[in-house]
């Protein structure tokens, strides 16, 4: 294993015990929390079942060791991999007790657009992504499968959250859109 390897997974480990934690404080959700667990447990299935396909394996080897010969992929890749786990813990934290799971409810909404959210509206998701893409040049190929996967599902819950969010904020929130994108900044 290389120090990339090792770094990225620090990186990781890093942002799922900052997450567990900051979880604690969130403020109480209206409604099931498990309504949603159903899909992301599908995607995880989907990803591990999909690794099991001899094809699909063998693509993946061949592009890892091709990937392998570039020295400057592993920093390249654990500096993306930083920087999204940062963007994501920097949203985070700017939420504060906001952040609940994927299109919940919460008691005494509050709409935040500031710090990262001035320039992304969702920028947890985007940063958790941008990670997949760093842990993917850095260190396993096997990282396109779930940033596909999980993509597709940061879309569909980005798209439930903002129409969520234009029914509790209908003035306030359309503006924001307008100044806002979804992802990647002055993009998309």
């Amino acid at each position: 294993m290389t120090i990339s390897h090792w770094l990225i997974v620090a990186l990781w480990l890093i942002f799922i015990a900052y997450w567990a934690i900051a979880a604690l404080s969130a403020k109480r959700s209206l409604g099931a929390w498990w309504k949603g667990c159903g899909l992301r447990l599908s995607i995880i299935i989907l990803v591990l079942l999909a690794l099991r396909i001899p094809p699909l394996r063998q693509a993946l080897r061949y592009i890892q060791v091709y990937e392998a010969q570039s020295v400057l992929m592993g920093p390249i890749g654990v500096a993306l991999c930083a920087a999204g786990v940062g963007l994501a813990i920097w949203a985070r934290v700017h939420l504060g007790r906001n952040w609940g799971m994927p299109a919940s409810r919460k008691e005494d909404p509050e709409l935040v657009t500031t710090g990262p959210y001035a320039v992304i509206r969702h920028p947890i998701y985007a940063g958790i992504l941008l990670a997949m893409v760093g842990s993917a040049i850095g260190d396993r190929v096997y990282w396109l499968l779930p940033l596909i996967l999980f993509g597709a599902y940061f879309i569909y819950s980005a798209r439930r959250e903002e129409k969520m969010m234009t029914e509790q904020f209908p003035d306030q929130y359309l503006a924001y859109m307008q100044r806002t994108k979804m992802l990647l900044p002055f993009v998309l």
